[in-house]
């Protein structure tokens, strides 16, 4: 399998004129291309070829006077960019057909000079100069290495991150790593006062970076907005916005990091429900609260790391009422409001916190014959054997339980 080993890089003030170049560059072909293609498009024709853009915005484009500086840096990362530009218009191709899973995937957007920019070197673009990392006509790059590379990388990434930080990112071929197995299994429930409940009881809370931050943000983002644009200042005052928000997000994406990878090593079944975080974060009231936690980045740690170290990673739908069926008899209860933390089966008489309740639902979800909507879908007869019960039994079961039935609505308001 491969993975993607980042790390970062300290430019020269030569080096960065010479990135600068090669960034704008990149940008201009991209660009250039994209408004090709969609005037072509609103023409009536079809888009053309990769083969036909290069052609058209590399080697011919180097010949014009408005474009001669384009032979200034090298070609690889010129190539890798329409090669991009394909491979978004394919995904977006395949989104509309039907053929592509997933997400909504838009269309090829064109580049900003202000956001981020990378630029790809293949094996032809790139070599290793004992711990520095030369690039084609910009020179030897000193590394921070903090850890080894596994193997002979095939491709790596020049990133300049809008705080103007470098990175190096390399791709590289990994072997998938199995961890002793383990007994343990753990159901997770994400919450917003409690990041994470597990099955087993315990609880974990986020950091919330921007919580902690965010009469900082304002602060930054008020003098940044009272700054002429285009000035020095204005310049200095983005610069350090910038850093702030890359600050906020290295603390939640370290904290995620930690957190998948102690329950990776812990348990041999993860279990997690699925959310609709895009739905719920148009929620005007939770979205900065929801976009804070990161729950959709654990999902996205805990599916890459089970894939790598041999665990097993469930998700189970989010329509299974965990917060308010009873875990011990599967006794489901009415509306459920998000004020109540605790409540009491009134089947069984068990006492329940609503998070580790919900936990340990999600992971009886995936245990075989067990079902959160009505305890145990299946019965035992006399024998031993399994016999399933009719729609008319099984749904006054749910509804009235047998020890529920005997119970008198006074007995149940005292």
């Amino acid at each position: 399998m491969k993975a993607r080993y980042r790390y970062r890089c300290y430019p020269t003030p030569s080096q960065k004129l010479a990135l600068a170049k090669l960034f704008g560059c990149v940008r201009v072909v991209w660009n250039d291309s994209l408004a090709f293609c969609i005037s072509e498009y609103k023409g009536g024709k079809k888009k053309p070829k990769n083969g036909e853009l290069q052609k058209q915005f590399i080697t011919q484009a180097k010949k014009l006077e408005e474009r001669e500086w384009l032979s200034e840096v090298s070609a690889v990362p010129l190539q890798q960019s329409l090669n991009d530009l394909e491979q978004a218009y394919k995904n977006f191709f395949d989104f509309c057909k039907g053929t592509r899973k997933g997400q909504r995937v838009k269309p090829p957007r064109f580049k900003k000079r202000k956001s981020k920019q990378s630029a790809r070197f293949t094996k032809l673009g790139f070599s290793f100069k004992g711990e520095k990392v030369y690039l084609a006509k910009i020179g030897n790059l000193k590394v921070v290495w903090s850890r080894k590379l596994p193997s002979e990388p095939s491709s790596v990434t020049i990133i300049k991150d809008s705080a103007d930080r470098y990175f190096l990112s390399f791709v590289v071929e990994i072997q998938p790593e199995h961890l002793p197995q383990s007994e343990n299994s753990v159901g997770i429930d994400l919450g917003i006062t409690t990041f994470a409940t597990l099955s087993n009881g315990q609880k974990i809370k986020a950091p919330k970076p921007l919580k902690q931050r965010i009469q900082k943000l304002k602060k930054f983002s008020k003098k940044l907005s009272r700054k002429t644009k285009g000035s020095k200042r204005y310049g200095k005052a983005r610069k350090r916005l910038a850093k702030l928000h890359a600050k906020i997000s290295d603390t939640r994406n370290d904290f995620l990091h930690k957190l998948s990878t102690q329950i990776i090593r812990e348990n041999q079944t993860i279990v997690l429900e699925d959310l609709n975080v895009s739905g719920m974060v148009k929620n005007r009231k939770l979205s900065r609260a929801i976009s804070d936690l990161g729950w959709r980045t654990l999902r996205t740690f805990l599916e890459a790391k089970s894939e790598k170290y041999g665990r097993d990673f469930r998700v189970i739908d989010r329509w299974e009422p965990t917060s308010k069926t009873c875990s011990c008899c599967g006794f489901k209860i009415g509306k459920l409001d998000l004020s109540i933390r605790d409540w009491i089966c009134l089947n069984c008489g068990t006492s329940h916190d609503r998070d580790v309740n919900a936990a340990i639902n999600i992971l009886a979800c995936t245990e075989p014959g067990r079902s959160v909507a009505g305890g145990l879908s299946e019965t035992l007869n006399g024998r031993g054997e399994k016999v399933r019960l009719s729609k008319e039994s099984a749904s006054q079961r749910s509804v009235n339980p047998p020890e529920f039935q005997q119970l008198s609505i006074f007995d149940l308001l005292k």
